[in-house]
Formats: structure tokens, C-alpha cells, sequence
């Protein structure tokens, strides 16, 4: 037994073994920062997150060589990172799975499974670039949010924009509504499925003649591309 733990105290680090494993982590980490610069589909691109990618895959080998298979620093790194704070809030549920495959590359590279780290990133990158290439799970290919003031008027009958909806809209959806000032004027946001993308300027001019209407802004929604 104590031979035993003695073998896990013995712990030579050897330079190629770090060069290899940090060249591994970089390539690795370039490859996941690319495959996320060519699939990211939302409206918050951040160029140090992308940057953070290859970063993290190194600093994760880094950490995994300091350590070894020492017992000592393992515990020593568990309690340095309870005393980080981490405050950065991460909005898409994609950008987390970046981060943990950032960190698992660079936990096989900092181990020395360097096929396991390089077979493993070309596989996932593959098939995420597929995935979002072939819009994958996306439900509303033709999906878009419509901005409009309604100044609504104190009277009877439907307002005056639902005729048009019905009439370039397969379907919508009221998902937000406010009111602007003492006045009767309501800014309202729909979810717009059009019956074809083509109908985007049609729908657009025949609101902003519409009675009542004005300020009609239609763009698309990035959560659904």
C-alpha cells in the first residue's frame, strides 16, 4: 500500500510531453472556436467568448499536467477554484456546451490521450457544423417578429392590423404590449409565421396604411434561424 502511494507522489513531467499536450489543446481549441464562429446563428456575437475557446482548452491542459496523479494538487486545485467567482451569465444553452467541450478537449489533451482529443473535436465539430447547417430542430424556418404602434381608438370592432395578419400570416401570436404615455397609443410585438418569406415587404406597406398604424418594424428572429 504504501508502494503504491508512493508511485502516485512520483510524478516527472516531462517537456515534450507538455509541448505535445499544449499544441494539441491549441489545435483543438482553434478548430472549436472556428466550428462556433461558423455556426453561431444569434445577435450577441462576442469576439473575446470565441477568443476564451482556445484559451481554456490550454489552461485546462496546463492544469491537468500540474497535476498528474498527485492527490495532493488535485485536492489544492479544488480548493483554489472554490474560492473563484464566476459572474458572467451565459444566455445560450449552446455557448455552455462550447465551453464544457473546450474543457473536456483540453482534460484528454493535458492527460496525454492526444487521439482522443483530436478525433473527439473533428467529430463533434462535424456533426454540430451539420446540425446547423441543415437547420436541425428549427421549427420556423419563416419565423419573424413584427413591431407596430396601434393608436387605438375608442370604438367598436376589430383593430384595423388584424386583416392584414390574417391575410400574409399563417400565424401569429401577441407577445408583448405597452402602453406609451397618458395617450391611447400601444406598442405592440407579435410572433409572425408568414405563408411565404416573400410576402415581407407586401405585409410591411400594407400595415403602415392600415388605420391607426405606424413605426411597423419586421425583422427575423434569430432564436428560430
Amino acid at each position: 500500500m504504501l508502494q503504491e502511494f508512493q508511485s502516485i507522489q512520483d510524478y516527472a513531467i516531462h517537456t515534450g510531453d507538455v509541448v505535445k499536450g499544449l499544441l494539441v489543446a491549441l489545435v483543438c481549441g482553434l478548430a472549436i472556436s472556428l466550428t462556433y464562429r461558423w455556426t453561431y446563428r444569434g445577435s450577441d456575437y462576442a469576439p473575446s467568448f470565441v477568443r476564451s475557446m482556445i484559451f481554456l482548452a490550454m489552461i485546462t491542459a496546463v492544469v491537468m499536467l500540474a497535476i498528474g496523479n498527485n492527490l495532493a494538487r488535485a485536492f489544492g486545485l479544488v480548493g483554489a477554484m472554490s474560492i473563484i467567482r464566476f459572474r458572467t451569465a451565459v444566455k445560450d444553452p449552446q455557448d455552455i456546451v462550447f465551453v464544457f467541450f473546450a474543457l473536456a478537449v483540453g482534460m484528454a489533451a493535458g492527460v496525454g490521450m492526444y487521439a482522443v482529443a483530436l478525433m473527439g473535436t473533428a467529430s463533434i465539430c462535424a456533426v454540430i457544423a451539420v446540425t446547423t447547417k441543415s437547420n436541425y430542430a428549427v421549427i420556423h424556418k419563416e419565423a419573424f417578429v413584427l413591431q407596430l404602434s396601434y393608436d387605438a381608438p375608442q370604438q367598436n370592432g376589430s383593430a384595423t392590423y388584424l386583416p392584414v395578419l390574417d391575410k400574409y400570416a399563417k400565424r401569429y401570436k401577441l407577445i408583448n404590449a405597452r402602453s406609451v404615455g397618458d395617450s391611447d397609443m400601444l406598442d405592440l410585438t407579435f410572433f409572425v409565421d408568414l405563408r411565404k418569406k416573400e410576402h415581407t415587404e407586401a405585409l410591411t406597406k400594407e400595415l403602415g396604411k392600415a388605420a391607426h398604424v405606424s413605426n411597423v418594424n419586421l425583422f427575423y428572429d434569430t432564436e428560430q434561424m
